[in-house]
């Protein structure tokens, strides 16, 4: 049997606890802080992608949690799939292991495949979200 003597130093590292954007552009995002509470993630809202973008230059998310609009015919046609895209060129500038949870309205589900072409997505849920499922995506 080891005994400790008093020399013996123990270090107690506490590891910060992942931090989630959470970008909410319309009320089909539900709010869902009380499950990253209780999975013991930190997070940020925003309502705006340019919000998101600006503290993205201040802190790097270990998740992002958005939903996906498909451009249509509107200004994201031609240069960017969804209003997704500015957001998630930027975040690779700072982050490549940052994983992007995707809520998507079912009729857009087949669109998200556009996306998912351009960058790594971690989970497409569709809405209204399950939220097991979405735990399930962040654990």
């Amino acid at each position: 049997m080891q005994t400790c003597r008093p020399h013996d130093a123990f270090i107690i590292v506490r590891m910060p606890a992942p931090l989630l954007f959470s970008i909410i552009e319309s009320p089909a995002h539900r709010d869902h802080s009380a499950l990253y509470r209780r999975l013991g993630i930190r997070e940020l809202k925003f309502n705006s992608m340019r919000k998101a973008i600006t503290a993205l230059k201040q802190q790097v998310p270990d998740y992002v949690v958005a939903e996906f609009m498909y451009g249509y015919g509107n200004n994201y046609a031609g240069v960017n799939v969804s209003n997704l895209d500015v957001f998630l060129y930027s975040l690779q500038k700072y982050s490549s292991t940052t994983r992007i949870i995707a809520l998507v309205a079912r009729a857009e589900l087949p669109y998200v495949d556009k996306l998912a072409a351009l960058f790594p997505l971690h989970a497409v849920l569709p809405l209204p979200v399950d939220e097991q499922l979405l735990e399930r995506a962040l654990t």
